[in-house]
Order: C-alpha cells, then sequence, then structure tokens
C-alpha cells in the first residue's frame, strides 16, 4: 500500500525546490529575459540605420565648405550644432553631449539608490531615486529642444531638386539630407525617448512606494535593483545610439 509523502510548502519557492540560476530572483531573471527581447529591437533598428547610411552618398568636401543637400547624407556634427538660447553660434554636438553626461549621470545616482536599498537604508533610497528622476525628465526636456529645433530647422532652408525651399524636417521632407535620415532620427531617438519615459514613470512609482514604506514592510528593496536594470539598460543604449547617429 503507497504511502503519501507530505511535501514542505514553507520552503517552496517559485524555482520549484530548485537553485535560483546565478542568484537571481524570479523578478530579476523576467526583467532580464525583457531586456534581451528589448535589445534585439535597438539592435535591428541600429542596424537598418547603418545599412541605410551606408548606402547613400557621403559628402565628399571639407567640413568648412559643408552645405545641406538632399543629395548626400549630411555630417551629424554640422546638423547638431545648436545650443538652446544661444544663437549663431556653432557648436557641433555640445549640447548632445550634455545630455548624455545627464542620463550617464542618472545612471550614477541609480546605482547610489541600489546600494542605498541594499542597506536597507530608506532615506538615501528616496533621494537617490529623486535625483535619478529628476535627471530622466531634464534629458526628456533637453530632447523635445533638440526635436523641436530639428523640425524648424535654420532660417536659410535648403533648396531641394524641385527647386522648393525646405525649412526643418519631417517624415516626408528634411532641409538637412536624404527623408530617410529625419525619419530614422525621429524613430530611433523617439523609440528610445520613449523607454526613458517609461522609466521616469517606473521610477517615480518606486520613488513613492519608497517614501510611503512599502519596502520596509517587505524588508527588501529588490524593485530598486530591478528597476535599475532597466535604467541602465537604457542609458547603455543611448550610448550606442549616441555613437552611431551623432558620431558616424
Amino acid at each position: 500500500m503507497a504511502t503519501s509523502a507530505t511535501i514542505d510548502t514553507t520552503t517552496k519557492s517559485k524555482w520549484g525546490g530548485g537553485v535560483a540560476p546565478m542568484n537571481a530572483s524570479y523578478g530579476k531573471l523576467m526583467m532580464w529575459f525583457f531586456l534581451l527581447s528589448d535589445a534585439f529591437s535597438f539592435s535591428a533598428l541600429l542596424i537598418t540605420y547603418g545599412l541605410i547610411r551606408y548606402a547613400h552618398p557621403a559628402y565628399q568636401g571639407t567640413v568648412s565648405e559643408f552645405e545641406f543637400s538632399t543629395e548626400y547624407w549630411p555630417i551629424p556634427e554640422m546638423v547638431f550644432e545648436a545650443v538652446p538660447f544661444i544663437h549663431g553660434w556653432h557648436a557641433p554636438l555640445i549640447f548632445v553631449g550634455i545630455m548624455t553626461f545627464i542620463l550617464i549621470l542618472s545612471s550614477v545616482t541609480m546605482v547610489l539608490a541600489v546600494e542605498a536599498g541594499h542597506r536597507m537604508d530608506r532615506k538615501g533610497v528616496i533621494k537617490w531615486m529623486l535625483w535619478t528622476i529628476i535627471g530622466g525628465l531634464t534629458f526628456l526636456a533637453c530632447q523635445a529642444w533638440e526635436w523641436s529645433h530639428f523640425i524648424h530647422g535654420t532660417a536659410e532652408g535648403t533648396v531641394n531638386a524641385m527647386g522648393e525651399t525646405i525649412f526643418g524636417a519631417n517624415l516626408t521632407e528634411n532641409q538637412y539630407g536624404p527623408p530617410l535620415f529625419a525619419s530614422l532620427f525621429f524613430f530611433i531617438t523617439g523609440f528610445h525617448g520613449f523607454h526613458v519615459f517609461s522609466g521616469v514613470v517606473i521610477n517615480f512609482i518606486i520613488f513613492f512606494n519608497a517614501v510611503v514604506g512599502t519596502y520596509e514592510k517587505r524588508g527588501h528593496y529588490e524593485m530598486v535593483e530591478k528597476t535599475g536594470l532597466y535604467w541602465h539598460f537604457v542609458d547603455l543604449v543611448w550610448v550606442f545610439v549616441f555613437t552611431l547617429f551623432y558620431l558616424i
């Protein structure tokens, strides 16, 4: 006669009693799976940009003689050379460099928030999460200005093959170069900007939960660490976007 075995459910984990891979919790592993799938999306976009970029003719003259034309791919440092509230000053990639610095700095504050969570330092988590949110919002504000300037264009405009003067860029026309340059700019930077916006919303939720003491009651701040993985991923992706779109 078979006897039923008694199962101790008090120590049963989501892994069915097995060992957690690389000592990662279920939630962190699922976050890694999500980030891996998202990495494929960004990789496809950036590879597409690279293929289209090198399928178009490049400008052959010197940088000092460069002029915008729809006949060849523009030089990024000549497109992104404006700075807010300063007119007529040629400052190639200065503003986007500041944007990049702000985003990377927000990744540092996120590291400090995660470290504070490991020490169960509620005030530290609140402080550094707040700074991370401010950094994310500042980056989004900078990107909004950059988009606005890109859309409105320069005062001179560019004459296209039809003899029409184009000002700024949209999904069909582009003062700075081939229309695909503008389309890829809006799509790639917009897709990344949506990720930053989503991260800011998630960070605010984590910040609020830390303020009301939710994680103190749980006895751990693992949610801060999982959110940090997403935020670091967003920052890392921007490094690739910045390199491929603004420097090459």
